[in-house]
């Protein structure tokens, strides 16, 4: 059992107290359901009467402010022996094995997202801003695509990559795939991608990309195939 305090609906009934020797304190609702738990432990449970932390909240948890954590470090939680850490300072916020020491990942004071996957330390993950796969014969059509509103024809074999979000600048890397021929050959063959601008190599908003399989001169030809991705 457990000494339990609730509240009732009138002034005779606003507070009720039971109590016996376990220990326990409950503080319950006028229809005798228990809301919160302190054992003899000094476990806190909120909708639960068996919490198993210092505060255990049954049925989620909600904030309607920010949430501020003060201290050069901090713990968000744990599971078993190799829990994870949260902590954050100079260094960013850092995302940690405690058990081992190891960091996993770290948002760093730039806000640059970086992880160990394969580095043996964490390092700055550059992704790939936008992507595209599209049909360039015919009536120009994409595939498949992210972070790319549209192809542009500009005539045979020259095509107008648009962003969706802008790049933050125009020093990205273009990489870029061409396929002539629907054969295994043909799947596999870089024939002549190429930048093409009237002015500047490169925009923030999109970039020109000219495809052929001729190279003396070169000649502009439409792929079956265009595939184009840009790194930053």
């Amino acid at each position: 059992m457990a000494s339990i305090v609730s509240a009732g609906t009138t002034s005779a009934t606003a507070l009720n107290m039971s109590a016996d020797t376990s220990g326990v304190l409950q503080l319950a609702s006028n229809n005798g359901t228990v809301a919160v738990t302190v054992d003899t432990s000094q476990k806190v449970g909120v909708g639960t009467t068996s919490p198993t932390q210092k505060l255990t909240v049954a049925g989620g948890l909600g904030f309607s402010s920010a949430l501020t954590f003060t201290g050069a470090g901090y713990e968000i939680g744990q599971d078993g022996a190799a829990f994870l850490c949260f902590s954050g300072g100079s260094a960013g916020t850092r995302f940690i094995d405690a058990s081992t020491a190891t960091e996993w990942m770290r948002v760093d004071a730039s806000g640059n997202l970086q992880f160990n996957s394969g580095y043996g330390s964490v390092a700055v993950a550059y992704g790939c801003r936008a992507w595209v796969n599209f049909n360039g014969t015919g009536t120009v059509a994409i595939r498949a695509s992210g972070n790319v509103s549209s192809i542009t024809d500009n005539g045979s074999g020259d095509y107008t990559v648009n962003f969706t979000t802008a790049m933050p600048d125009v020093n990205y890397s273009v990489v870029a795939l061409t396929q002539f021929i629907n054969d295994n050959r043909g799947t596999f063959a870089a024939m002549g991608a190429e930048i093409r601008s009237v002015t500047t190599p490169l925009t923030t908003s999109a970039c020109r990309i000219g495809t052929g399989r001729t190279f003396s001169p070169y000649s502009l030809e439409d792929a079956l195939s265009v595939y184009v991705a840009i790194f930053r």
